[in-house]
């Protein structure tokens, strides 16, 4: 669904559009009301949209077995009203994320909740053709029997990619994957539609769509709706960043935003995959080999603290296999690193704070999976 601002609608904008991003202003409310659900009255009121409008939309809706009743509330005057609610099993979305060594595939409801999930290893050098086919029969496996709905795949690796035409670049390490279009591979495998991105943007997505309702904000603000800045930092196998800003995944106007651990920060420091020497990726996962986890996140929270001078951002958020294994090293070293930058600038608030990002191992095919469920709710993109 496309996203229309409402002050277009005076430049003569396509009524079409305009009606779906008013539907998608809807489902998001209906989405954050959850089971308890939301008025009309109450829809209306916190979209500008006229009641008339709501009963239009709220109808198709239920037309399309995406809303259903959840019963009345009383009012202030006059009769109770109806209360509306999503519902959930009406659409499910794949989320399917390749690393380098293994795929993890997750089979994720209209509110994002993972409802099956499957993890194997994988060789992300074996071969394009090997790696579709792997890919597309874990997919099949997991909605084998499911009887569900599903609007399609979500695909997050490790980048460069295009994520505007589904092909990737010289991924870090696989340089043999240059040119591929995976996206239009899978999709003719599969037969469903296919959106690819790189793991840190998926995360990064997943997590600014549900982050605060999870309890993940600037100072324990827990508020529902997306965090609207804040850099999502995954050590893994490999490391990069997803920026949020304003709200919406930067991804630059290359969708090659977020190569974060190849900045040099050592020129005379160790090769890189990338073929520099010095890269933060290559220190960082340096050091994790040598135990050194202490050193690795100090190398983190200096990039860290590069990230936070240049782009003002609001939170710091850590997530990927290494640094699930070693959460408080990570954190208490990024933030330490954080909080001196801050002392030495005189910044009067104190440091950006660092977290473990939500979603544990499998965060990034939850996010991949809100590639194709956040456009219905206006949170992202076509």
């Amino acid at each position: 669904m496309a996203y229309v601002n409402r002050t277009n609608a005076e430049s003569g904008v396509n009524l079409l559009a305009l009606r779906s991003h008013n539907a998608a202003l809807v489902l998001d409310l209906l989405r954050t009301a959850g089971e308890g659900g939301i008025s009309r009255l109450e829809l209306a009121e916190r979209t500008g949209l006229t009641p008339q409008a709501v009963s239009k939309i709220t109808a198709r809706l239920r037309a399309d077995g995406l809303v259903a009743e959840a019963g009345r509330r009383a009012s202030t005057g006059g009769k109770p009203r109806t209360v509306l609610r999503l519902v959930p099993e009406a659409g499910h979305a794949v989320g399917l994320h390749l690393d380098r060594d293994e795929v993890t595939v997750v089979l994720c409801d209209l509110t994002g909740a993972v409802v099956a999930e499957r993890r194997v290893p994988l060789d992300l050098g074996a071969g394009a053709e090997a790696v579709v086919e792997s890919a597309a029969g874990e997919v099949e496996a997991l909605l084998a029997g499911a009887g569900v709905s599903v609007l399609g795949v979500g695909v997050a690796l490790p980048g460069p990619l295009d994520h505007v035409r589904g092909v990737l670049h010289r991924v870090t390490g696989f340089p043999e994957w240059d040119g591929f279009p995976l996206r239009d591979a899978l999709a003719g495998r599969l037969g469903v539609p296919v959106v690819v991105d790189k793991d840190t943007n998926a995360a990064a997505l997943g997590i600014a769509v549900v982050g605060r309702e999870s309890g993940i904000g600037k100072t324990g603000d827990v508020s529902p709706g997306p965090l609207e800045s804040f850099a999502y930092l995954h050590l893994g196998t490999g490391l990069g960043a997803g920026l949020v800003i304003g709200g919406g995944v930067h991804r630059g106007a290359r969708t090659g935003a977020g190569e974060f651990g190849h900045q040099v920060i050592q020129l005379d420091g160790p090769p890189c995959g990338c073929g520099n020497r010095g890269c933060i990726e290559a220190l960082c996962l340096a050091a994790v080999d040598r135990g050194a986890v202490g050193e690795a996140a100090r190398v983190l929270g200096v990039g860290a603290a590069n990230l936070v001078g240049l782009l003002d951002i609001d939170l710091v958020l850590l997530g990927g296999r290494t640094v699930a294994a070693h959460e408080e090293a990570f954190v208490r070293g990024v933030g330490a690193v954080l909080e001196e930058r801050a002392r030495l600038e005189g910044v009067d608030d104190g440091a950006i704070p660092v977290r473990v990002a939500p979603g544990g191992a499998r965060g990034v095919a939850e996010g991949a999976a809100q590639l194709l469920l956040a456009p219905l709710f206006g949170r992202g993109e076509d």
